[in-house]
């Protein structure tokens, strides 16, 4: 066996950023921004008021001051005459501010008759101007890479960028095995399960960015499993689920290193998910998962989702892992790295009594994995321990 920091460097290696592709900017949210873009323009393009209100010069500002309002400026209707002593121009937020004014006083703040205009009340101290290129300027940077957030989208957007080079989709085939089990909305025999980790992997490797394959259910035999294996091909990364074990029925290993798989190491030293098989298989890297429900979804937080931040150009880890105090105490832990369903709640670290790897209603109720290195000792109630958020 070898130690989880070692499995995951190993899978590490086994991928690559992949290649950048550009896409019209309404198909770049949450996709990987893979080189710097640039503004094109400057946001506001032009001097625009803050306020509705009046545009005049700021050295005539005063309470009781009296201006001929000379003309009005409208978003995408800018005034283009100039603003000359002693006048004022009607302003909407957004609108250019005209030549001649800098300053806008509020309209709440004044009182009109016909074209004459009175400050009725002492002005604030700002001058209510969104200066040209106060949000951006032309070349301001977007850095890569990112993950697109809808708040970048729209500062694209602003920025006039209409296409975004972004890294491809890693495209990931899903092969569950077993003659137990049947596909979700089946009528399953009275010795055969749900395939859950199948949808599970499914759903987490799509919210990661990646674009997931579900393939027939390899059944127990070598040629079923060739079939599902050969439907794989051209997949950046293959993911087989069961049968990594080492029983009669078993074949993942087998079957693959008779396709030519390159096995980079069997067996980590870890809980859940001890059974796990790495490698190649042509152009694609290799990952096989326990069968047990619990280990398959540990196992993709802890190595399938850093192998899919890796191939879309970004950091491994996109956060260290953190510490909160144990609500109770915990016995020693044994000689593998230990990941425990837990709950965080109220700044506590709540670990769960029961950590059978079949549970998935405690999966589903956990919202961290506390971590324990191996030979772990007892912890008391209050003592820190690191833990993942899942």
């Amino acid at each position: 066996m070898i130690s989880v920091s070692d499995a995951l460097n190993t899978l590490l290696d086994l991928v690559a950023p992949l290649e950048v592709e550009t896409v019209p900017l309404r198909a770049a949210a949450g996709r990987v921004l893979a080189e710097p873009v640039s503004a094109n323009r400057d946001q506001p393009p032009f001097a625009a008021s803050a306020m509705d209100g009046y545009a005049m010069k700021a050295a005539e500002v005063e309470r009781d001051a009296m201006f001929k309002v000379i003309g009005e400026s409208a978003a995408g209707h800018g005034f283009q005459g100039r603003v000359g002593p002693g006048q004022a121009v009607r302003i909407f937020t957004g609108a250019p501010v005209p030549d001649g004014a800098d300053f806008v006083v509020i309209q709440e703040d004044t009182s009109v008759t016909g074209s004459l205009l009175t400050i009725t009340d002492h002005p604030g101290p700002g001058h209510n101007i969104r200066a040209k290129g106060g949000d951006f300027q032309i070349g301001t940077t977007v850095d890569a890479p990112r993950v697109l957030t809808p708040a970048d989208i729209a500062l694209l957007a602003a920025m006039n960028i209409a296409e975004v080079p972004v890294r491809r989709k890693p495209t990931v085939a899903l092969i569950s095995t077993g003659d137990e089990l049947v596909m979700p909305g089946e009528s399953p025999g009275p010795d055969q399960i749900i395939a859950s980790n199948t949808f599970g992997l499914d759903a987490m490797l799509a919210s990661a960015g990646a674009e997931s394959r579900i393939l027939p259910i390899a059944r127990d035999t070598e040629s079923s499993l060739r079939m599902a294996l050969d439907l794989a091909q051209n997949a950046d990364l293959i993911v087989t689920i069961g049968g990594a074990s080492v029983g009669d029925h078993d074949l993942v290993a087998g079957v693959t290193e008779g396709l030519g798989m390159s096995r980079a190491f069997y067996k980590v030293a870890m809980r859940p998910g001890k059974p796990l098989m790495a490698g190649t298989l042509g152009r694609s890297a290799m990952v096989g998962l326990p069968g047990n429900p619990v280990s398959a979804m540990v196992c993709g937080h802890v190595f399938l989702l850093p192998m899919l931040r890796v191939m879309q150009g970004l950091p491994a880890m996109d956060h260290q892992p953190s510490t909160a105090n144990l609500a109770h105490e915990l016995p020693a832990n044994g000689p593998r790295t230990h990941y425990m369903r837990a709950r965080l709640s109220g700044g506590d670290l709540h670990v769960f009594d029961d950590q059978d790897s079949a549970r998935l209603t405690l999966l589903s109720e956990a919202n961290a994995l506390a971590i324990r290195p191996p030979h772990d000792p007892s912890r008391s109630k209050g003592e820190p321990l690191t833990y993942i958020v899942i």
